[in-house]
């Protein structure tokens, strides 16, 4: 009986520290999810959002590229994609990628930094019908009443804010939850190649396919591209590659592989309430007893999503 209890106590405390780690991988995704809507909201101050986008993914594709290959060629990641996987990844890149990050740019050059990451938070209610309607998955009643709370928070947000800032644009709303949508697309469209797939090499996928989109909608939409740019830019394009582009969407495909879609796309729940922090310590944007209250109420959302996901 010691003999088969033993290994029962190495597979807890293993799993216990597959949670922990699990967590501060969370966390970090979070954190770098959240402070890309602040980024986007200095860039486009400057730039045109298209641009913005454009130069961003072009400048990822040399940073990525070396590591990919070298990743290739020490074993440590799988073969390219095969076609059809290929396929599934330009699509992730097209509407995941840079279908969603061109509305959530564009909506944050119209309203603030807090509301654009609120509204693209909707992502897992999209995503989840989709499932349901696409994939033939089936949820449980209460990951449906996390999600529902999911959403409750983000209105919760929404109503306070919009009180506050006094005549958002509604298209800057539209463009938002737009880009959610078009997450969700990009989401379900990738889903069956989660798992076959390197997070590294994905990345590099995806952000080719999204800097070819972006190169040609910025000159189609906007023109010459912006010649120059100031301290607060340069600072924020910088950040918006390097921690963004580069490790928080490694850590974003690294979660596609390890959780359903629905519960991977959850997560971005998580944003809002630390975008609306972030905006206001670095901002000015106004923080409120609303955006607290919606903040609680979607992190009690994703707890009971995330609970009901793991009993599935």
């Amino acid at each position: 009986m010691r003999g088969a209890a033993a290994p029962r106590a190495g597979a807890a405390a293993s799993r216990r520290g597959s949670g922990a780690g699990g967590l501060a991988l969370g966390g970090l995704f979070v954190l770098l999810w959240a402070s890309a809507f602040t980024a986007a909201r200095v860039a486009v101050a400057e730039w045109p959002p298209l641009w913005a986008l454009a130069i961003r993914f072009l400048a990822v594709l040399p940073l990525l590229l070396p590591v990919v290959v070298l990743r290739q060629r020490r074993g440590a990641g799988p073969r390219w994609p095969g076609r059809g996987d290929r396929g599934r990844l330009a699509l992730m890149g097209l509407f995941g990628t840079a279908g969603y990050l061109a509305a959530a740019w564009m909506a944050s050059a119209r309203i603030p930094s807090g509301l654009v990451a609120l509204l693209c938070a909707t992502a897992p209610l999209f995503v989840a019908a989709g499932e349901v309607l696409v994939l033939r998955r089936r949820l449980a009643g209460a990951a449906w009443t996390g999600l529902g709370l999911g959403w409750a928070g983000v209105a919760v947000l929404g109503l306070g804010r919009a009180g506050g800032f006094g005549g958002a644009e509604l298209s800057g709303i539209a463009l938002a939850l737009a880009g959610a949508l078009s997450q969700a697309v990009g989401i379900l469209a990738f889903a069956p190649a989660r798992g076959r797939i390197d997070p590294w090499a994905a990345n590099l996928g995806q952000a080719a396919v999204s800097a070819l989109a972006l190169l040609l909608g910025a000159l189609a939409l906007e023109g010459a591209p912006p010649a120059a740019a100031g301290a607060a830019t340069a600072a924020a394009m910088a950040w918006s590659v390097l921690g963004v582009g580069v490790a928080g969407y490694a850590l974003y495909f690294v979660m596609l592989r390890r959780l359903p879609p629905s519960t991977a796309a959850a997560l971005q729940l998580l944003a809002p309430p630390l975008a609306a922090v972030l905006g206001w310590a670095l901002l000015g944007e106004v923080l409120g007893w609303t955006d607290l209250a919606g903040g609680a109420i979607t992190l009690a959302g994703l707890a009971l999503l995330l609970r009901a996901a793991g009993r599935g």
